[in-house]
């Protein structure tokens, strides 16, 4: 079996390219959707979790506190039973805090638990405690590092929390977490939030508590436990720790190269505004992606940590999800630009702080190419409601073309309105969830501008604008006509930026609203410019040829 990897920032896409047998199966694994119980609403969860170096089994108590915003005869959670294979959880018992259910019914189908009664009431709020235990099938990954030493790492995105944890695996159903995690004393654990307590339990075991107030999805809730070597290596605003977790043969390199994660802090809380959490732990992991915005407690693949900050990119791509993701949420998976199109822009917008406007240019350009390709081979829209198949959305049009999309905002709004609504964005909805429509009406309320149409064209309307450019110069009109036809329908409205060249140097700078499928513009000039170029800022995601008329 043979596997192309094609990089998308954090995340990674896996093809198998050989016998189709094997991608069947492949797709089957990944299209399973889970879809939360709207009328719960999961407050908080506490999970008591043993591990164990003998066997791969997990033993779990979860508590799970949750209001119900409707009346229901029965409560869904997400958890994975026992399947063919012997992996999966089985649930030996559950009680309620609640008097009328101390003993529940309850049963596990497929993915589904699902817990009876009569007695659930709108505005109730009630904690289920759940023992169980099984052998995970996904989203924990028990296995070996690259130095042949035993790990235990939450690998949740994008719905598979449930194959180790009971929960709602739904990025909307954001809730605080706690991890009570007992393992052999010879591990370090690490998880969201901040460490309440470590204590020794006897028998070569310890237990270690860690505590996250935010509410956050299940997508970015984990644990890491291996035999780590932690530093701290910065501070934000003198209070927020930086830590480099790696494995210990690893701790120089990741010390060094996780220093410059203070920079991008930095950076995004003065440009978007203050980071949510208490701590950013950057965790050398087994994760199977390049990069997993886990709640301030992110997760980089073993080789990502190199000892020269060749990675400042991924880093700045994760970091930039606790803001984009983390924080201010989609509300659906469809939605899911928020998060990514959101961390691949803020990651340009800080090389352009940091190396220049030429840097940014660069990195834009490059997204553009990958957005033209993958324009070839897929005709869906940005916001995509039908895709199942969550690992489907790890595509160009979520990254490079919504990084694109907000690019274009800010280049038709301007600096100064663009980031007083990427501010005002974060600032209405951190700590909550949005969709594309909350941001559209934020941008609308900051310019005084209806954005319905460019909303709906670059994020609803599958595509980008495909041009064919042709001009000449009219030798008795003194000037240079201009056709733009657009071959993809249906035609798209946008500015398109002209430069005119004279000896080397820029005379004459002009923008063309662009608005119908074929457009004639005319544009006085004295003499045949020597050369014309469009888009010379790399400022407008579109394909196309352009040539002179003889």
């Amino acid at each position: 079996m043979i596997f192309r990897i094609r990089r998308i920032y954090g995340k990674y896409i896996i093809y198998l390219c050989l016998m189709k047998r094997w991608l069947i199966i492949f797709l089957l694994f990944f299209s399973s959707a889970i879809f939360a119980q709207p009328d719960v609403d999961v407050l908080h969860y506490r999970f008591y979790i043993s591990l164990n170096d003998n066997n791969d089994t997990i033993h779990g108590l979860a508590l799970i506190n949750f209001q119900l915003n409707g009346k229901t005869s029965s409560v869904n959670f997400d958890l994975a039973e026992i399947g063919k294979t012997g992996k999966g959880m089985l649930i030996t018992d559950l009680e309620s805090n609640d008097p009328k259910l101390l003993k529940p019914s309850f049963t596990q189908k497929g993915d589904k638990l699902i817990i009876k009664g009569n007695d659930f009431v709108k505005g109730d709020k009630t904690t289920f405690i759940l023992h169980y235990k099984g052998i995970p099938s996904d989203g924990l990954i028990i296995s070996k590092n690259k130095y042949g030493h035993r790990t235990f790492f939450g690998d949740n995105w994008p719905n598979r929390a449930h194959n180790w944890i009971p929960c709602h695996d739904d990025p909307a159903d954001k809730a605080s977490v706690e991890f009570i995690i007992s393992a052999p004393d010879h591990y370090q654990v690490v998880a969201n939030g901040i460490k309440i307590e470590e204590r020794t339990t006897g028998k070569g075991f310890k237990e270690t508590y860690w505590k996250e107030d935010v509410p956050i999805s299940p997508k970015v809730m984990t644990i890491g436990v291996a035999d780590f070597a932690a530093s701290i290596v910065g501070n934000l605003n003198d209070c927020i720790p930086i830590y480099s977790w790696t494995y210990p043969e690893d701790s120089k390199k990741g010390i060094y190269d996780f220093a410059v994660t203070k920079d991008i802090l930095q950076y995004y809380s003065k440009a978007i505004g203050p980071y949510a959490f208490k701590k950013l732990a950057n965790v050398q992991s087994k994760t199977r992606f390049g990069g997993l915005e886990n709640a301030n407690t992110i997760f980089y693949k073993e080789d990502a940590v190199t000892g020269d900050r060749r990675n400042e990119t991924l880093y700045a791509h994760e970091i930039a999800h606790q803001w984009f993701g983390n924080s201010a949420t989609e509300k659906s998976f469809a939605h899911l630009w928020l998060s990514e199109g959101f961390a691949t822009y803020m990651t340009i917008c800080y090389f352009e702080n940091k190396y220049g406007k030429d840097s940014a240019s660069k990195m834009r350009a490059e997204d553009r190419q990958q957005v033209i390709a993958f324009s070839k081979t897929d005709n869906t829209p940005v916001v995509n409601e039908t895709e199942t198949n969550y690992m489907q959305l790890l595509n160009e049009n979520n990254y490079q073309k919504g990084g694109w999309v907000l690019h274009m905002l800010r280049i038709q709004l301007g600096d100064s309105i663009f980031w007083k609504a990427i501010r005002k964005y974060y600032a209405d909805y951190s700590g909550s969830i949005a969709g594309t429509e909350d941001l559209q009406k934020v941008f609308e309320a900051v310019s005084g501008k209806n954005m319905q149409s460019f909303f709906k064209q670059w994020l609803y309307t599958p595509g980008l604008p495909q041009l064919d450019i042709k001009w000449k110069y009219d030798t008795k009109k003194k000037a240079v006509e201009i056709t733009v036809r657009q071959l993809q329908s249906p035609p798209f409205f946008f500015p398109l930026e002209l430069n005119y060249t004279k000896d080397n140097r820029i005379v004459l700078k002009k923008v063309l609203n662009v608005s119908a499928a074929n457009e004639t513009f005319s544009i006085p000039l004295v003499q045949k410019p020597v050369s014309l170029s469009f888009d010379p800022g790399i400022n407008l995601l579109f394909s196309g040829t352009i040539s002179e008329l003889k």
